[in-house]
């Protein structure tokens, strides 16, 4: 592991959305502290990875996350480092419809090695809408 608390962070948060791909929550969990909290688009919590895939396997067919950006920057004052992995979500709607170009960006809180939360945004709901014709603008 780095000895740079920002580098560490950003592979760990790499390394936990791989094996949330997958997906391989048990592998995920690994990556997170005790009181791990998840905060999804729409103010969903759940409390560990396998929470989160079971939520995903009923929205999508399969989902996978297309890296663009990881950045970091560490707070002095209480040591965490808040990690911001941004990108597009591809994958198939349970209508095996598939989709490539749904921005997200994730913002995890690291300290002490281990992930403390994530907040997750992304377009899914605006797309959905859309798609069944309730969008209230043109996407």
């Amino acid at each position: 592991m780095s000895s740079d608390p920002v580098s560490a962070a950003k592979a760990i948060v790499e390394r936990y959305l791989e094996l949330s791909m997958v997906p391989d929550p048990e592998g995920a969990s690994r990556f997170i502290a005790p009181d791990f909290q998840m905060i999804f688009t729409g103010g969903r919590h759940f409390t560990s990875p396998a929470e989160s895939a079971a939520f995903n396997a009923k929205r999508y067919k399969w989902v996978k996350k297309r890296f663009l950006r990881t950045d970091a920057a560490l707070d002095a004052e209480t040591g965490e480092v808040r990690v911001f992995n941004t990108g597009y979500l591809y994958g198939e709607w349970p209508d095996g419809t598939p989709f490539e170009t749904n921005r997200y960006i994730d913002i995890f809180t690291v300290r002490d090695g281990l992930i403390l939360e994530t907040q997750i945004w992304n377009d899914s709901a605006e797309i959905l809408l859309d798609g069944a014709g309730l969008a209230e603008a043109p996407l």
